[in-house]
């Protein structure tokens, strides 16, 4: 028999405003970094590499993100089917640029606003709790191409006044609120986190780490500003999670994995959660030649600012050990690593292991003992379209049913767990790959790589299988 989950759990699903709305160029918006990523092999090519130029060239690459699935129009519908699956709660984004289209100007854009408000009273209309991030990959452009992104201490400014323009606007609209999305993530990929492109690889840890302490900051001032202004907020950090296990238990090994574990898993964490930098990132940041310019004030308003509750995505664990080769490293994995031997892999090549979901879990409520809440966890895979319509996705189901054992599992360890987002609950422009093959929804949409279909929506089975696993409160799997 499955074990329960709280009463009250939050049920839902998880997308970006970047993956999914599209509408690019109307109601006021400003460009943003996802409207100058190509889609395909070229993304992931562009994403580690050094120098990228931030330029639109649709003579040579497509841009999926411009179109996304269109939920810039179709919100209604595809909010309707969330609540047909009996959705708590949705997890989304504001698009920064909607809002303030530059990113600098003294005056927000009304119509992004607008339509966000449209947005949340569909989400109400259905009793659907809206979770919001407040950044998710989504750097207006002109902030990165005039001021160099998160690098730039005047980033911590033009945030604070998008943060407060939303919270006044939405105060009596949403609750839950995350500040950055895998805040963790920026030193692997600084160009979506921090909206930079390293200019070498020597620099890239100083810059990556400048640029989180300014979110650091930013973070903290908004917990403050949100705890003033919206009764009754909950603002959480969201980060990536991947447990590392040493490959083998030859010792050096073990303190390997325990270091990369630490600086991946926790340093953020700690800042964000605890209100100050971990014993271990001195010395870190001495064998690596940060020297961080922290400004007086910086580590109180950090240690003031510190999260109500913890949110992270899960995809995958990390097998590592001190000496590798080329030849032992794991393929799809965007945070690095050697294969598992005794773990599957995904058609993009990450590996799957529910049982580090419960680990994970148990790693973040033992280290914080604060409230939890899974914001992503999905499969991307390749889906084919029956000729009755159908997609009998039971590979999506599998993987999902034995995640969310895993959390129950770890609710009857005593695991603080408020709430589970599967990410892409609609299939979307994938971030890493900017693919539309790459799928992780309940509700299929008619959209292909080569900018073909429809756009239709339709219900594959995993869409009924979740609405049965929301309906019993995950008794049903």
């Amino acid at each position: 028999m499955t074990k329960g989950f709280p009463k009250g759990f939050l049920w839902g699903g998880a997308t970006a405003a970047n993956q999914l709305e599209g509408g690019y160029g109307e109601g006021g918006k400003g460009l943003n970094l996802a409207d100058v990523l190509p889609g395909g092999k070229a993304r992931l090519e562009l994403l580690g590499q050094t120098g990228f130029d931030f330029e639109i060239d649709k003579s040579k690459y497509s841009y999926p993100n411009h179109e996304g699935i269109d939920f810039y129009h179709r919100y209604k519908e595809d909010i309707a089917l969330f609540a047909e699956m009996g959705f708590k709660t949705y997890r989304m984004s504001i698009a920064w640029s909607r809002i303030f289209p530059k990113g600098d100007e003294l005056e927000p854009n009304e119509e992004g606003l607008a339509f966000y408000d449209r947005v949340f009273d569909e989400l109400h209309k259905h009793g659907i709790e809206p979770l919001v991030t407040i950044a998710h990959y989504e750097t207006p452009l002109h902030l990165i191409k005039e001021y160099g992104g998160w690098r730039n201490r005047k980033l911590v400014e033009f945030f604070d006044r998008y943060v407060e323009t939303i919270f006044t606007r939405y105060k009596d609209k949403v609750k839950y609120w995350l500040t950055f999305n895998e805040i963790n993530g920026a030193t692997h990929m600084p160009l979506l986190g921090l909206g930079f492109s390293p200019e070498s690889e020597e620099t890239r840890l100083q810059d990556s780490f400048q640029g989180l302490h300014h979110q650091f900051v930013a973070s903290a001032r908004a917990v403050k500003l949100g705890h003033k202004l919206i009764s009754g907020s909950q603002i959480g950090c969201m980060l990536i999670y991947a447990p590392v296990y040493s490959y083998d238990s030859k010792p050096e090994n073990v303190m390997h994995a325990q270091e990369e574990s630490n600086i991946f898993n926790y340093l953020c964490g700690d800042v964000q959660v605890r209100g100050e930098y971990p014993y271990f990132a001195k010395r870190y940041f001495k064998e690596n030649n940060v020297e961080l310019n922290i400004q007086e004030g910086d580590l109180e308003t950090i240690k003031e600012g510190t999260v109500d509750f913890i949110s992270f995505s899960y995809y995958m664990s990390r097998t590592d050990k001190l000496e590798k080769t080329p030849e032992e490293m794991g393929h799809g994995n965007l945070i690095g690593g050697v294969k598992n031997p005794f773990l599957q892999a995904s058609d993009w090549g990450w590996e799957i292991d529910p049982v580090g979901l419960r680990i994970s879990l148990n790693e973040l409520y033992g280290r914080y003992q604060k409230p939890l809440m899974v914001v992503e966890n999905g499969l991307g895979a390749y889906d084919e379209v029956e000729e009755d319509g159908s997609v009998k996705d039971d590979y999506r189901i599998d993987y999902l049913r034995s995640h969310i054992e895993q959390m129950a599992e770890a609710v009857e360890d005593g695991v603080d767990l408020i709430g589970y987002t599967s990410w892409g609950c609609i299939d979307l422009v994938s971030a890493s790959s900017g693919q539309y093959s790459k799928r992780y929804g309940f509700i299929y949409v008619d959209k292909h790589d080569d900018g073909s279909g429809t756009m239709e929506r339709s219900r594959k089975k995993s869409f009924f299988w979740y609405k049965d696993v929301i309906s019993s409160n995950g008794e049903n799997l």
